[in-house]
């Protein structure tokens, strides 16, 4: 018990339930867990602190690098649970302890963000240019598409009467169909109509064309991108982690848990057809896209507490 008056075994308890509800199995991650927490105990500190992290993170004294961040991730991932409870809880910073190959936390574009982005991307010119990057990147933000699927799509892959999209040359040489929104239909309707205009005639299969009438690169929409976040006054963060294209895809994954908590739905039978949607082969694949947000750990934390309360 912390002197905050926060059950520190409790909440770790919580924290590995809610997050094997999710589909996470958590084995030597929750032991390192525990661990920590009767370390912290051990302490007697009221609240979980950066220099307590890094205490427990570097043990033993002549373990490896990639140990040792591993570790520190298991208490970072904790800390932003435990904020719930403490907000003096410290969120140590995972570059206290680099390993050298982990990858990047993914950016959650807020919805506002993403309207930023776009208003940024009608400010484009010529008009056309900017007509393809609102329809593009609006694509891959409803879809969580691979900004290549994106680009890579030809116009006969929609079925404009049946509201599918069609992704043909994926990763691994997967098929998939998407089912889309009728308002994603009438977008896509309203920017392939401007492009027969702007192009009649046109040989082209693209869907997505450049100004020249060619085939949009998925690198390039990369660099216009990143442009455009820096347009809309998007955070800057560190050079090696800065808002880019393939973040939309990690925020589709987040928001779409965060709808299904938010309508009662039990998230973890419905991640296969996240899979699915997305084109993993299974739910593994799927569980990195899966960051962690404030929201999403509030809604999770909810779900387990009715559970808890359901329970007793």
């Amino acid at each position: 018990m912390s002197g905050a008056g926060i059950d520190m075994a409790l909440v770790a308890e919580q924290y590995l339930l809610m997050r094997r509800s999710m589909g996470y199995k958590l084995h030597q991650h929750g032991q390192l867990l525990l661990d920590f927490v009767r370390f912290l105990d051990g302490t007697g500190a009221a609240h979980l602190t950066t220099e307590h992290a890094l205490a427990w993170a570097t043990l033993p004294a002549d373990g490896a690098p990639e140990w040792w961040h591993g570790r520190l991730g298991v208490v970072r991932a904790f800390a932003r649970y435990l904020l719930i409870f403490d907000p003096q809880t410290q969120v140590p910073e995972a570059s206290l302890l680099p390993d050298g190959t982990h990858r990047s936390t993914p950016y959650i574009f807020a919805d506002q963000e993403l309207d930023r982005l776009l208003i940024a991307a009608g400010d484009l010119t010529p008009s056309f240019r900017a007509l393809t990057y609102r329809s593009y990147i609006s694509l891959v933000a409803v879809t969580g598409m691979r900004r290549s699927e994106a680009t890579d799509l030809d116009l006969t892959d929609i079925d404009w009467d049946e509201g599918l999209l069609s992704i043909r040359e994926a990763k691994f040489r997967k098929w998939r169909q998407l089912p889309l929104h009728p308002s994603t239909i009438a977008a896509l309707r309203e920017y392939v109509d401007e492009r027969e205009r702007k192009f009649p005639g046109s040989k082209q299969p693209a869907l997505f064309l450049s100004t020249r009438g060619t085939r949009l690169l998925a690198d390039n929409a990369s660099q216009v991108f990143a442009h455009l976040v820096r347009q809309s006054g998007m955070p800057v963060l560190d050079r090696h982690h800065q808002p880019h294209l393939h973040d939309l895809r990690h925020t589709f994954a987040v928001k779409t848990l965060q709808r299904w908590y938010r309508s009662g739905v039990d998230a973890g039978p419905m991640l296969p057809l996240l899979s699915t949607y997305l084109g993993h082969g299974d739910p593994d694949s799927t569980y990195w896209y899966l960051s962690a947000t404030p929201e999403l750990m509030g809604l999770v934390s909810d779900r387990v507490r009715s559970y808890l309360q359901e329970e007793r």
